[in-house]
């Protein structure tokens, strides 16, 4: 068995500590309370590690520790941590560096360094940095600040919809938020009512499960992508394909909309992200690089105008001007299934079986994972303005 890393041990006691306060304090907008208990404890702990493999004669108590009294000739140093009693050591002559603590347990002999009142013990140490040598293990030290999210109450079932005879793959609201699109299994998409819950039609025209919906905010066009290696696109006035998009050699997983151009963004199985012109139907670009599926896409306005999640592991940054890869993120360790650009921040997360991340951009720096050791495998998130994040995903078993 491995062993794990002092710091990494302390960060993990950091998270659970954190996760353990946002999920069971009462008081949501302010840290508990520290415990002073809890703090001698700790802080013995500390001076422990600290003098590991040095004899110390009595015990070093948190508070009792006075400025130094430091009476040397030459090159000596003395360190003189008092106890009760405020005794004082003085050393004098040789090169010897002494550290002088507290109260002795041992009883006083004739040996003792001119201590007047109650014994001490000396200890010597090497090095030149004696001052600083108690200041690690007995300074107070500030934790970190992880940002603390606004508390939102529990969240309640609404309604449930049912009608499709297959599992939901995919889902897409209109932008005028009135109606909300289904793709599923059974290689059918459904047109829902948001207010009343109630099916409004169904399209068909896959003849394999529906993987992706996008409905796009400029025209009024729905995109769909499924197994069958085919990418449509519906016109919602006369609710009916008009147009079809064929280069895919497998099935094709995700689909996004530029906000600002005629172009949709398909991924799929064989491991490529094609551009398509949404007007003539051509293919724009191949960005291929992923050595696996492409099971996630995203694009902004701006560089980098297309991030692509695989299950090779990685992220990929490109730019559309030339149609080749500007970065490649490699922090996950499992599949990249998902994906989510917030709307109004600078960053996006990224889902996958080992934890969730979150990124900056456009740079791509990584900022903090947002949940770890998670039992799931996140097919699906979302982000809204307030920065909620929802995801969905299958609950992992081990037996």
């Amino acid at each position: 068995m491995e062993s794990i890393e002092p710091q990494s041990l302390k960060k993990l006691c950091l998270k659970s500590l954190k996760k353990s306060r946002d999920l069971f304090s009462t008081i949501h907008s302010q840290l508990a309370p520290l415990d002073p208990e809890s703090k001698r404890i700790r802080m013995s702990h500390k001076i422990s590690v600290e003098y590991e493999g040095i004899k110390v004669g009595s015990e070093i108590v948190p508070g009792q520790v006075n400025s130094a009294a430091v009476e040397a000739s030459g090159s000596s140093t003395v360190l003189a941590i008092s106890g009760p009693g405020d005794s004082r050591v003085s050393q004098k002559g040789g090169a010897q560096n002494a550290l002088v603590v507290g109260p002795s347990l041992q009883p006083k002999t004739q040996n003792d360094a001119g201590v007047s009142g109650k014994s001490t013990s000396v200890i010597t140490a090497s090095g030149s940095s004696e001052r600083n040598f108690l200041t690690s293990a007995i300074m107070e030290r500030i934790p970190s600040k992880w940002p603390r999210p606004v508390w939102h109450p529990p969240w309640k079932n609404y309604r449930v919809i049912s009608g499709h005879l297959g599992w939901v793959r995919s889902i897409a609201f209109d932008p005028s938020n009135t109606w909300f699109g289904t793709g599923s299994a059974d290689r059918t998409i459904k047109i829902w009512d948001v207010g009343s819950g109630r099916l409004k039609l169904t399209l068909t025209g896959h003849i394999e499960q529906v993987r992706g919906l996008a409905i796009s905010q400029r025209h009024t066009y729905m995109f769909s992508a499924g197994d069958d290696k085919q990418v449509k696109c519906w016109d919602l006035e006369q609710n009916k394909v008009v147009r079809s998009y064929h280069g895919h050699l497998s099935g094709v997983y995700c689909l996004a909309l530029h906000p600002t151009i005629d172009l949709l963004l398909t991924g799929g199985r064989d491991s490529v992200c094609r551009v398509w012109d949404i007007r003539t139907k051509v293919q724009a670009f191949a960005l291929s690089g992923h050595d696996n599926t492409v099971c996630s896409v995203f694009t902004r306005p701006t560089d980098p105008q297309v991030v692509t999640g695989s299950h090779d592991s990685t992220i990929k940054f490109w730019d559309l001007r030339y149609g080749k890869t500007m970065l490649t993120l490699t922090h996950h360790k499992k599949s990249v299934r998902a994906m989510a650009l917030h709307p109004t921040e600078h960053c996006f997360a990224s889902a996958s079986a080992d934890n969730i991340k979150k990124f900056s951009l456009p740079k791509g720096e990584f900022l903090h994972n947002m949940l770890s050791q998670q039992k799931t495998i996140i097919n699906a998130m979302a982000v809204n303005e307030d920065g909620v994040m929802a995801t969905g995903g299958a609950l992992l078993c081990t037996f």
